[in-house]
């Protein structure tokens, strides 16, 4: 059997991430061999996979970022099963990593995410490693990128929130712009950017839900479907960006706010990713 070194254990904890005891074990069942023993590391982490599958991993960090000029952003949720560990500095910083890839790489969709080489090996093949080296089920729960002529980040003290936001020109001040539209996302949850982006679902919820409070209010029959429409106008100035009051002024909405820096300036698209 050969000699198992403390230079050994470190490389190989280097290249996987796994703790020192779990690199041992890994030679030593091993033999020393590098590549055998990162085979070991992935294996068991499959074993563990399996058998925690349909635990619930609800706890995670959330990483939003964007490239060099601003025209690419991905948001990146890895989850786990514990508070804990998505406190953890070494899984942040994993995270971290992936988030940076995906703008090295800038993959559209969470399938190309996961193929992408991470450290000499796929990051779907990182998160079953992740998976045993913690023994926690670990997964990607989402993955969305925005492109645009300017593309802001945002993420929220203790990564359980992050945001991007698209604008449509590069204009004075835009990155601080940016940002802050970035942190009314993220504060005020819209749903669209927009009326025209609210999907047909959401409208004919909302107008159910306004005919059955005006039914309930002992409106008459007639009147419920106006009622419920002036409802859904009050609605879409409450949920969809460019309408909302603009909290950090309070007086004029999104899209007066963002027309009072550049006339043209607009909003394109955003997204939203939070924990729970």
């Amino acid at each position: 059997m050969a000699k198992i070194t403390a230079a050994q254990v470190n490389e190989l904890r280097k290249k996987t991430g796994a703790g020192m005891m779990d690199c041992k074990k890994a030679l030593v069942e091993s033999d020393g061999d590098m590549e055998k023993a990162i085979d070991y590391l992935r294996k068991k982490g499959q074993k563990v996979a399996a058998k925690r599958s349909d635990r619930d991993a609800n706890e995670g960090v959330i990483i939003a970022k964007t490239n060099s000029d601003n025209t690419y952003g991905a948001v990146v949720m890895i989850n786990c099963e514990t508070d804990f560990v998505a406190k953890n500095e070494d899984f942040v910083n994993f995270v971290t990593s992936v988030a940076d890839l995906a703008i090295e790489k800038m993959p559209k969709t969470a399938e190309e995410l996961k193929a992408l080489d991470l450290g000499g090996q796929t990051v779907a093949d990182a998160l079953i490693e992740r998976t045993g080296v913690i023994g926690e089920k670990i997964e990607l729960g989402n993955f969305d990128v925005v492109e645009s002529a300017f593309t802001a980040a945002y993420i929220h003290p203790g990564n359980r929130l992050a945001t991007l936001v698209g604008m449509n020109k590069v204009a004075e001040n835009v990155e601080q712009l940016g940002k802050e539209i970035a942190m009314q996302v993220a504060a005020m949850a819209p749903v669209a950017v927009d009326k025209e982006g609210v999907s047909t679902e959401i409208i004919e919820r909302e107008k159910e839900i306004g005919m059955e409070q005006a039914r309930a209010e002992g409106k008459p029959e007639a009147m419920l479907e106006k009622i419920a429409m002036g409802k859904m106008n009050k609605f879409f100035k409450e949920n969809t960006l460019l309408n909302q009051i603009f909290v950090r002024d309070g007086k004029k909405t999104v899209a007066e706010y963002l027309k009072s820096a550049d006339a043209e300036l607009t909003v394109t698209n955003f997204k939203r990713f939070i924990l729970g």
